[in-house]
């Protein structure tokens, strides 16, 4: 079941954020990510619009949307490849009328993820915070 993020969700969304983020990022040491949990939890969170995939009452993963942007999906590494992140994408899609996103070009699991899911490559840039290049991405999802 997908819903929408309670401030109760805080500490399962930034461990799974936090463990993904590591396991998929292994490009960018772990310690960015670690520095980034703070930010995640008094910035990030917080200005987004949040849903959370509970199964069996536990939090498997999340999305974020920023306005248009898909600021964050992630699921658990313990559940990863079982459709989760295709159903928070199918969510999303819900959300708005075009959905983008930046992905790290390293990051290829991810990268054909987005497009099995319809979204196209806008432009490729340097992340801000990384400097690692990146793909713009977007979709129209009406």
């Amino acid at each position: 079941m997908i819903r929408e993020y309670q401030a109760k969700d805080i500490e399962v969304v930034l461990d799974i954020w936090l463990k993904a983020s590591i396991q998929a990022h292994d490009f960018v040491v772990a310690e960015f990510w670690q520095s980034q949990v703070s930010n995640m939890r008094d910035i990030y969170i917080p200005a987004s619009k949040t849903y959370v995939f509970e199964k069996e009452g536990n939090i498997v993963g999340f999305y974020s949307l920023y306005q248009n942007l898909l600021a964050a999906i992630f699921v658990s590494p313990d559940y990863q490849g079982l459709g989760f992140g295709k159903q928070l994408i199918s969510h999303a899609k819900g959300q708005c009328f075009e959905l983008t996103l930046n992905v790290y070009k390293e990051n290829q699991a991810a990268y054909r993820f987005y497009l099995a899911q319809g979204f196209e490559v806008d432009n490729e840039q340097l992340c801000e915070h990384t400097g690692c290049a990146e793909y713009a991405m977007s979709m129209n999802t009406k």
